[in-house]
């Protein structure tokens, strides 16, 4: 994918039951020509991250016939975001709108919702309730099964017990892959622990690389993150002798020997089954979420540094997962300060009938050495 995409025309004048149960309604607009669907990304679509697992998605789309799609990166959560919206309805004539960064949702889909009742938006990541536009859906996938996985291969190729986290913000999605990643190296390890450090924001390169730095100095030998572009952090955990694990898509083209595998996701599955709903005038779910049992996410190729022991462990989990078998975060279950979160006999269960517990997650489980920011 080409680094330069021109900036979208922000010109125009006057800017200004169960969950499931309840659908969009009918979006598809009946003009002649194809269906244009717009994609709005935050960073750059060939970010080795968040936004190229997107725009992968989008290039799906591009191969279905009767669809035109309009791209925009590097537009922040900001009014900007709300001016591409106006552009792409107005100018391009989308029916049809992906946001895809957290930050989008609340004010600036749910006012564009009001304003365009007749337009689809779908955003990703965020927690549509039924007091929302009936015209917005929420879809995500629990990649954090994926960081579950990588934290099982972890606790297998780390010497020191020591792993590493470099994280963007304290939402609940970061916080879930956080407390999965380590309680699957805890399966292998019960005494492997996450230092985490929070860098503030989705992209910021230089704090990336001093967190990783950081991480290496204090003896962490495998680092995993959820920032939007983990380049950053998988060649400078690479050159410093560090193993890691990827996270969005893989990252193996980046640190071959190093990387060990990765939670990838998976919207070009997604995508055209959403697009396909729209075009045929079949209700989206409002509320959409999914991981390995409806093929949101995958998991990146393991690496050589991976042993067989640890793919059949990984491999035997994912498999479970897979079959809806297996969950995660169960009780009894400890924060990092001591305090039960998950009382025994409970559990987080990752479905798409949403676990709202689990969904505004706010804990760091046992384990993590690190503290949310105030």
């Amino acid at each position: 994918m080409s680094n330069e995409f021109p900036r979208r025309r922000t010109v125009l004048a006057g800017l200004g039951g169960t969950l499931l149960a309840s659908a969009l309604p009918l979006g598809r607009a009946r003009a002649a020509g194809p269906a244009v669907i717009g994609f709005i990304y935050v960073g750059p679509r060939d970010d080795f991250g968040y936004n190229q697992s997107h725009a992968q998605g989008a290039a799906a789309l591009k191969k279905m016939p009767g669809i035109k799609v309009v791209e925009e990166e590097r537009i922040p959560e900001t009014v900007e975001v709300a001016k591409t919206m106006e552009s792409m309805i107005n100018l391009d004539g989308a029916g049809l709108l992906f946001p895809t960064s957290f930050g989008y949702f609340d004010p600036y889909i749910l006012k564009a919702a009001v304003k365009y009742p007749k337009v689809t938006f779908e955003h990703c990541g965020g927690l549509w309730t039924d007091k929302d536009p009936k015209n917005v859906g929420s879809y995500f996938g629990y990649i954090f099964e994926g960081q579950f996985i990588n934290g099982i291969v972890a606790g297998y190729a780390s010497k020191s017990g020591k792993l590493g986290f470099v994280a963007a913000k304290p939402i609940p999605q970061v916080l879930q892959n956080i407390n999965a990643f380590t309680l699957g190296a805890q399966l292998v390890n019960p005494k492997a622990t996450t230092k985490l450090i929070f860098t503030g924001d989705w992209s910021l390169p230089v704090k990336e690389a001093e967190a990783t730095n950081s991480l290496v100095d204090q003896g962490v030998d495998v680092i995993t993150m959820h920032v939007d572009s983990p380049k950053v952090v998988v060649q400078t955990a690479a050159q410093r002798g560090a193993m890691v694990c990827g996270y969005h898509t893989s990252q193996a083209a980046l640190a071959p020997e190093a990387y060990l595998t990765g939670a990838e996701w998976n919207w070009t599955d997604l995508y055209p089954k959403f697009v396909t709903m729209w075009m045929k005038g079949e209700p989206i779910p409002n509320f959409y979420r999914g991981a390995f049992k409806e093929g949101l996410i995958k998991q990146s190729a393991y690496g050589p540094k991976v042993s067989a022991e640890a793919k059949k462990h990984a491999e035997d989990v994912k498999a479970k997962l897979t079959a809806g078998d297996y969950v995660i975060f169960k009780g009894p279950l400890k924060d990092n300060t001591g305090k039960v979160v998950v009382a025994a006999g409970s559990e987080l269960i990752q479905t798409n009938a949403t676990d709202e517990k689990l969904e505004s997650m706010a804990f760091l489980v046992e384990g993590v050495q690190g503290s949310l920011p105030a």
